[in-house]
C-alpha cells in the first residue's frame, strides 16, 4: 500500500512536504490570514502599499467625525431651534455626541463580527458607510434630521478598532508601531483635515458666489459640500478597500476536502483518523484559549485613560470651533468658518510634515518598548520615537540595562516623571491661556491662534499613538479586534458625554461673563484642563499596568 502518510506522531514521518508544513507551523493554503503571515515572512522591506491601505482607510472613518465643528454654529441657528444666541451651543453639543452614541452602542458588536468573518468585510461596510450618511447629513433640513443622520453613521462607522488590529497584523512585528503611528497620525490629520474642510466649504454660495450660483443646490444646502467631499473621497476608499487582503486566519471549517485534496490514503481509516488529528492540532497552535478581557487590567487600564483622554480631546474640538465663532462680547474670537478652517488646515499641514520625521523611527520602539515596565515612558518613546538608548530606560526602579552598543548610564531622575512634568508644564499651561487669546487682534491674533492650536494638537495625538501601541500589546491576534471594539465602544461612549457636556459647559460658561470666579470662557478651559489632569495621572503605576509581552508574543 502506498500510503501518503505513515507511522503515528512519534516515530513516523509525515512525506508530504505540504501536510509537513501544516503539521510544522500550523499553515493552511486556503486560510487568508495564513497567505498574509507567509508573505510576512518573505518580505525584506516594508511594505508601503499595505501602509498606504490602513493610511487611506484611517483617514477615511477620521474626516466625518469633526468635520462639522466649523459650521455647526451656523447650522443650529439656520434650524430656528436656539431661542437664544447663548443656546445655540447647547443644541451643537447634541449634534455632536449623536455620532458618537451610535459608536458606543455598536462598536463591540463590530469587533465580533470582524474576529468571526473577517476585518475586510467591516472595513468595507464602514466606508460605504461613510458615503451615504456623510451625504444624507449635509442635506438635513431639520435638527432632528441632522442628530438621526449622525447617529446612523456612528452606528455603521465603527472602523478605528477594526484598522488598528489590522495594522497590526498586516505588518511585520518591527514594523507594528510604525503602522499603529499611521493609524493615529491620519486619524490625527482628519481630525484637523475634517474640520478645514468643514470651514472652508460650507456655505459656498456666501463665499464663491463667482463658482456657486444663487439658485444651486448649495444655496438650498449650505452645508452639504464639504460633506460631499468626504462622501467622495470615502467612495475611492470603498473601491480601493475590494483589493486589500484580509488577515484573520480561518482554520477547520473544509478538513475533509483539504484532507481528499491532499491524497491521504483511505485504506487504512486509523491512519487518516491519526492524520487529521495532527492537522487540527497543527492548525489550533494558532488559537489561544480565548480569555475574559474585561479581567485584562493592562487592556482596560489602558482604555480607561484612553477613554479620559478622547473625552478631553472631542471635548475640546467642540469647544474650540464654537469659541473661535462666538462674539468678541462673549470672550470669542468672531472668526467666519473659513478661518476655523485656516487655522485647523495649517496645524494639519505642520503634524503631517513632523509625522514624516517621527515615522522612520518608530521601527526601533519596539525594541526600545521590551526593556521598560514603565508605562509613562513607553508611551512617551512610542508616541514621540525619540532614539533614546535603551540603556536610559530604567527598569522596576532596578539599574538601567545597556541595549544597542550603549554603554550603561544610571539615572536619579526616572524618565517618567520627566515625560510627565514635561506634558503638564507643556499642555496645561497652553490651555489656561486660550482665554486671553481673545484680547488680541490682528495679525498677532492668528499668529498666536495657529501656533496654540499647533502645539495643542500635536501633543494630542501623539499621546494617543502610544496608547493605542499598549492596547494591542495586552491582547493576542484572536481577540485584537474583539478588545479594541471594546476600546472603541467605550471611547465613544465618552465621547459622547463630550460634545454635549462641552456645548452645556460652553453654552452656561456665556451667560457668566460677569462672575467672580473663572468668568466666561476662564470657566471651559478650567474644567478641560481639570479633566486632562486626571488622564495625566491615571499613566502612572500602579494604575496603569504594562502589557504581558512575553506572553502575548507566545500566543
Amino acid at each position: 500500500m502506498a500510503a501518503a502518510v505513515s507511522g503515528d506522531r512519534s516515530g513516523r514521518a509525515i512525506t508530504n512536504p505540504l501536510l509537513e508544513r501544516e503539521e510544522e507551523d500550523g499553515y493552511h493554503e486556503n486560510c487568508p490570514g495564513c497567505r498574509v503571515d507567509r508573505m510576512k515572512r518573505q518580505q525584506t522591506k516594508t511594505n508601503y502599499l499595505h501602509l498606504s491601505y490602513i493610511w487611506t482607510v484611517s483617514l477615511c472613518t477620521a474626516l466625518p467625525i469633526q468635520s462639522l465643528f466649523p459650521f455647526i454654529y451656523f447650522m443650529i441657528k439656520d434650524f430656528h431651534i436656539a431661542e437664544k444666541e447663548e443656546d445655540i451651543g447647547y443644541y451643537a453639543g447634541f449634534v455632536g455626541s449623536s455620532f458618537m452614541i451610535g459608536r458606543a452602542l455598536t462598536s463591540f458588536l463590530w469587533g465580533r463580527v470582524a474576529d468571526r468573518y473577517g476585518r475586510k468585510p467591516v472595513i468595507l461596510i464602514g466606508t460605504l458607510s461613510v458615503v451615504i450618511f456623510s451625504s444624507l447629513f449635509g442635506l438635513s433640513t431639520s435638527f432632528w434630521m441632522a442628530i438621526s443622520m449622525r447617529f446612523l453613521l456612528g452606528c455603521f462607522n465603527s472602523l478605528l478598532g477594526i484598522i488598528r488590529a489590522y495594522a497590526t497584523e498586516v505588518c511585520k512585528d518591527e514594523h507594528k508601531a510604525l503602522a499603529l503611528s499611521i493609524v493615529s497620525t491620519s486619524r490625527g490629520v482628519g481630525m484637523i483635515i475634517g474640520p478645514a474642510i468643514g470651514g472652508f466649504f460650507a456655505q459656498p454660495a456666501d463665499k464663491y458666489p463667482s463658482l456657486f450660483p444663487q439658485n444651486s443646490i448649495f444655496r438650498r444646502f449650505p452645508y452639504f459640500l464639504p460633506c460631499f467631499i468626504i462622501s467622495i473621497y470615502s467612495l475611492g476608499v470603498f473601491i480601493a478597500c475590494w483589493w486589500i487582503p484580509e488577515t484573520l486566519h480561518i482554520h477547520g471549517k473544509k478538513l475533509n476536502e483539504r484532507c481528499d485534496s491532499r491524497n491521504i490514503t483511505r485504506e487504512d481509516s486509523a491512519e487518516e483518523s491519526t492524520v487529521k488529528s495532527d492537522i487540527e492540532e497543527a492548525s489550533n497552535i494558532r488559537k489561544p484559549r480565548k480569555a475574559n478581557l474585561l479581567r485584562n487590567w493592562p487592556l482596560m487600564s489602558t482604555i480607561i485613560v484612553y477613554c479620559v483622554f478622547s473625552l478631553q480631546e472631542i471635548a475640546y474640538s467642540e469647544i474650540f470651533a464654537l469659541w473661535a465663532v462666538s462674539d468678541k462680547s462673549y470672550g470669542g474670537l468672531s472668526f467666519s468658518s473659513q478661518d476655523v478652517g485656516e487655522v485647523l488646515t495649517i496645524s494639519g499641514a505642520f503634524y503631517h510634515r513632523m509625522v514624516g520625521f517621527k515615522h522612520p523611527l518608530h521601527i526601533h520602539v519596539n525594541e526600545i518598548f521590551e526593556l521598560t515596565s514603565s508605562n509613562n515612558l513607553a508611551c512617551a518613546l512610542r508616541t514621540w520615537s525619540f532614539d533614546v538608548p535603551a540603556s536610559f530606560i530604567p527598569a522596576d526602579g532596578k539599574e538601567a540595562r545597556p541595549s544597542y552598543g550603549h554603554a550603561p548610564v544610571s539615572s536619579n531622575v526616572p524618565l517618567t516623571h520627566i515625560f510627565f512634568f514635561t506634558f503638564m508644564a507643556v499642555s496645561i499651561p497652553l490651555l489656561a491661556c486660550f482665554p486671553f487669546i481673545a484680547m488680541l487682534s490682528g495679525l498677532v491674533l492668528h499668529l498666536v491662534v495657529n501656533l496654540a492650536s499647533i502645539l495643542r494638537n500635536t501633543l494630542s495625538v501623539s499621546l494617543v499613538t502610544g496608547l493605542f501601541i499598549l492596547q494591542n500589546d495586552a491582547v493576542a491576534q484572536s481577540e485584537r479586534a474583539a478588545a479594541n471594539g471594546i476600546s472603541l465602544t467605550a471611547m465613544s461612549v465618552f465621547k459622547a458625554f463630550g460634545p454635549a457636556g462641552g456645548g452645556a459647559l460652553f453654552s452656561w460658561a456665556q451667560k457668566r461673563q460677569v462672575a467672580a470666579f473663572l468668568p466666561g470662557d476662564q470657566m471651559v478651559f478650567f474644567v478641560l484642563n481639570l479633566v486632562q489632569g486626571i488622564g495625566l495621572i491615571l499613566t502612572f503605576k500602579p494604575f496603569l499596568a504594562q502589557p504581558n509581552l512575553p506572553s502575548v508574543a507566545s500566543n
